[in-house]
């Protein structure tokens, strides 16, 4: 009886260990087991000299759109360069509370002009002021992933 017991036990802790573990991760849009992955810092400089990186990416995010979570810009913690990450055909969102949080993204990354009417709507929807949207007169050139798959992931404390 106590063999049982102690069976019973072992099983409920491992499945609520496991459980625990499948929700420590999030996932949205695409599932995917992340391979190969580049940090952020890595797919920028290979995103500067080739113009297009297909594959899964670490980073931290900087911002996320504040009206539904519909974009996310991705930061280096060391250069500062930024990556808008739109998620492909619309598809899926992400929480519009994870600035600063750490998420793995499967996708194609590409540079891509950005006229001033979308910088400005990007920062409407950031949250920013109006005269910061209207200090933006000039196009710029950034860099960009669209994103099929992103992982939340819930860091070690």
């Amino acid at each position: 009886m106590k063999a049982k017991l102690v069976l019973a036990a072992l099983f409920l802790m491992s499945t609520l260990t496991f459980l625990e573990a499948q929700e420590s991760n999030q996932n949205f849009g695409e599932t995917f087991t992340p391979k190969k992955v580049m940090k952020y810092d890595r797919f920028v400089k290979k995103l500067s000299k080739t113009g297009s990186v297909e594959g899964v990416v670490k980073g931290r995010v900087e911002a996320v759109c504040q009206m539904k979570g519909c974009w996310m810009n991705i930061v280096s913690d060391k250069t500062g360069e930024t990556t808008t990450v739109k998620f492909k055909d619309y598809g899926f969102f992400v929480p519009m509370d994870i600035t600063g949080q750490t998420v793995i993204m499967k996708g194609q990354g590409y540079k891509e002009e950005t006229s001033v009417d979308e910088l400005r709507h990007l920062a409407e929807d950031a949250g920013k002021s109006k005269e910061e949207i209207e200090a933006i007169t000039e196009p710029k050139e950034e860099f960009k992933f669209l994103a099929t798959g992103v992982i939340l992931v819930e860091e070690s404390k």
